[in-house]
């Protein structure tokens, strides 16, 4: 059969009512973690083995941290010879921002109701339903190419809302080495994104002099010396936007004051200048910006501002830093996506640009691993109340994503 015929049969295959069932199956099952209470996303990761064992994968449950597994699994056609075939890798995350006060939803945060055309539920876009429409590909495309010569690799992860220490310890302990390509089911709208802004999260603790504040000039004031920090970061900002302009995917830099606070600890008082105040920033990157020519230059105004102020010290530490993204338009993932497009969504492939990191951050910039970020929900919508997945749109992208292996995998053949 020929290529554009199987992977049209393929897309057809996917199975709606699987599709949704396991997507509103999948929500139900509450996975914020919540250390405090004892809550991971231990059942989660469980219940997708549970689904994987079901198409006849192994998969492997790889504890990053107690009651924090990632979950992997990998499918083969029989035609497939490792060392001469290619990895395709579906990546997604078990974890769900909390759902705040369920009182302010319209719909039980975790029912998974169908309204309309809209299933309702905490992680139905943010990615629940991308990795419900990874599987029912996986099992449409099982069933249309079993001699399939390929394999494809489920590789789904925890705490991707945190620090990303599950896709961190995957890449460490091997588990990226021979994949070729990732797919990224984060909530794009179905748009192919090549690009993905990058994130630097920065901590300045600044260290000054208590006093009474009826008599500021017997001590050293940090909140003025934070002042003046926030300053240079605005004029940054400023700098980075004017010299860069708006990246036409992913807008522009920014260089975002999220937490200030002063005294850095305990209880404020109005007549006491404290002896220390606390900044994070929240920086978010595109092409042409270098993290650690931007960490340098932070530390340059945090040095120039201890040169000014005598008994003040300044601690800035860059605790986190996630690289911007690229990946190549004609490579061999992109391109098969690109294929497939047209076929299931009956339009030229549209594509668009992540405004935040995701776990395939890493796997691009640690494991230098060619990444697509592509799946079902409005962009906006992650971490909202009433978050909702069009159904329309989830099984969408299954088709796509079924479509896509196969001309991934049979292109080059």
């Amino acid at each position: 059969m020929l290529m554009n015929d199987l992977a049209k049969k393929a897309a057809e295959a996917v199975d709606k009512s699987y599709l949704i069932d396991l997507a509103q199956r999948f929500i139900r099952v509450r996975s914020v973690f919540e250390p405090d209470k004892g809550n991971t996303e231990l059942e989660a990761a469980q219940f997708i083995a549970g689904e994987l064992e079901k198409l006849g994968l192994e998969p492997t449950l790889q504890e990053v941290s107690p009651g924090r597994p990632n979950v992997i699994a990998d499918w083969s056609g029989t035609s497939f010879e490792a060392g001469n075939h290619k990895t395709l890798m579906f990546e997604g995350h078990t974890d769900v921002v909390t759902e705040g006060d369920p009182k302010t939803w319209t719909y039980d945060p975790f029912a998974a109701q169908i309204v309309e055309d809209r299933l309702y539920g905490r992680g139905s876009a943010d990615m629940k339903g991308g990795i419900a429409a990874a599987l029912a590909a996986l099992k449409a495309v099982q069933q249309v190419v079993p001699d399939l010569a390929g394999r494809i690799r489920m590789g789904i992860v925890v705490d991707e809302e945190g620090l990303m220490l599950g896709i961190k310890e995957y890449i460490r302990q091997g588990w990226a080495d021979e994949v070729d390509g990732a797919i990224i089911c984060e909530p794009e709208e179905n748009e192919l994104c090549l690009f993905q802004k990058g994130a630097m999260r920065v901590s300045v603790q600044l260290t000054g002099v208590m006093s009474h504040g009826a008599m500021p000039y017997a001590g050293v004031n940090p909140i003025a010396a934070l002042s003046r920090f926030i300053e240079k970061v605005k004029g940054l900002e400023q700098s980075e936007q004017a010299r860069l302009g708006e990246h036409p995917y992913l807008g522009l830099p920014w260089l975002t004051p999220t937490i200030v606070q002063a005294p850095a600890r305990g209880e404020a008082q109005l007549n006491v200048m404290p002896a220390e105040a606390y900044l994070a920033l929240d920086i978010r990157t595109v092409p042409g910006q270098d993290h650690d020519v931007l960490e340098q230059t932070l530390q340059s105004f945090a040095r120039a501002i201890e040169a000014d102020s005598p008994r003040l010290s300044i601690k800035l530490e860059l605790f986190e830093s996630r690289p911007w993204t690229e990946t190549p338009k004609d490579d061999p993932l992109v391109q098969a996506l690109e294929m497939a497009y047209p076929m299931v969504l009956n339009q030229p492939p549209k594509y668009g640009g992540v405004p935040g990191a995701t776990d395939g951050t890493f796997l691009r910039a640690w494991a230098n691993i060619p990444i697509v970020t592509v799946g079902p929900g409005d962009r906006t919508i992650p971490h909202q109340k009433d978050e909702f997945v069009r159904l329309d749109e989830l099984l969408s992208s299954a088709q796509l994503y079924a479509a896509a292996v196969i001309y991934y995998f049979m292109k080059e053949n």
